[in-house]
């Protein structure tokens, strides 16, 4: 990869992180009680993108870019692995498995979407 394009990772995964943080935060104010809706936001957006950048076929540098750099530091796996485990230690089971069924199904359901919009484009 040159130079340039690891500057491309930095630059669009500093992004990234920002917006995941950002978007994160305005769905946690606005949700009520101890489901992480900001999280599941966040990484059901970024399937739906991922899934996106597969239908364009782009690739190269420019998926590692965008796909790596932008969307890698945008979702977050332990975020979501360490919301849930909070929930199981605060007992709240039922919430537990709701957040990762639902980050799952709705997550692959998120990418065929993004894929499929993609290859219409």
């Amino acid at each position: 990869m040159t130079l340039p394009a690891w500057i491309g990772v930095a630059l669009l995964g500093g992004a990234g992180a920002l917006a995941r943080f950002l978007l994160d935060a305005a769905v946690a104010e606005g949700a009520a009680g101890p489901f992480p809706a900001g999280t599941l936001v966040v990484n059901l957006s970024g399937a739906a993108l991922l899934g996106l950048l597969a239908g364009l076929a782009l690739h190269g540098a420019a998926l590692t870019i965008v796909a790596g750099g932008g969307l890698g530091s945008y979702t977050t796996f332990s975020t979501w692995m360490f919301e849930s485990q909070r929930l199981g230690e605060a007992g709240r089971a039922n919430l537990l498995w709701l957040n990762i069924g639902l980050s799952l199904l709705a997550g692959l359901l998120a990418v065929t979407l993004g894929h499929w919009l993609g290859g219409i484009l």
